[in-house]
């Protein structure tokens, strides 16, 4: 019994460092877009330096999960469990990297006037932030129908893509003088559009954790 409670709280664990690499992921996506819309060089450039810390939490969760499964040797439920902590860090963390990028498009960016009202960009980063909030929900209280939600959320955040790509062409074929920023633009919605599909992976595993077999939520 005494054996079964240690495992337990070593599965806790590792769910609280996920949801502190997922608080950290949201920090850095909305601190990112923050910089983008205010030209915010400084905040930027702290998203940049601070990503360093979902990098740690990553290591983190899976040296603990190599732990569980060589010490414990868990089977069904609670090795799917341990299986999908690594894949949602995984994931977690390329999500990072993606707020990490949005900030290095500020900066190349600059100071010049702002085209970002030409876009959806926004509203594709809330619904991101929402995804991600339900995905990693789906996860720990085992609701398949929270993972569900996450993957017609997406298909929301590729409409939105779609149209930000059509209106910033557009754009750019009678100001080629916005160049630079446009292709920024252009390289933001894409890092939005792909931060979406990352956060469906993690409802996927959750699907999996829950169902046991594998969800295509991306069709």
């Amino acid at each position: 019994m005494v054996v079964r409670e240690s495992f337990e709280n070593s599965l806790q664990e590792l769910q609280r460092k996920m949801m502190e690499m997922g608080e950290l992921t949201v920090a850095s996506l909305d601190k990112s877009f923050t910089a983008l819309k205010n030209q915010d060089i400084e905040l930027a450039l702290r998203v940049i330096e601070e990503d360093n810390e979902v990098d740690d939490l990553e290591d983190e969760i899976n040296q603990l999960a190599i732990w569980l499964i060589v010490k414990e040797q868990p089977v069904a439920r609670d090795l799917r469990k341990i299986i999908g902590a690594i894949k949602i860090s995984s994931n977690i963390e390329r999500i990072a990297d993606f707020g990490v990028n949005i900030a290095k498009s500020t900066i190349k960016i600059g100071k010049t006037n702002s085209q970002i009202d030409l876009t959806n960009l926004e509203a594709m980063k809330d619904i991101s932030v929402n995804m991600l909030h339900k995905s990693l929900e789906a996860f720990l209280t085992e609701k398949i129908a929270l993972a569900k939600e996450v993957g017609d959320m997406d298909d929301e955040v590729d409409q939105y893509s779609d149209d930000n790509y059509k209106h910033l062409t557009n754009y750019l074929s009678s100001h080629i003088e916005q160049t630079n920023q446009v292709a920024q633009l252009l390289f933001v919605n894409r890092y939005l559009e792909r931060t979406a599909d990352h956060i469906t992976n993690i409802a996927e595993s959750a699907a999996y954790l829950i169902k046991g077999r594998m969800y295509d939520l991306n069709t």
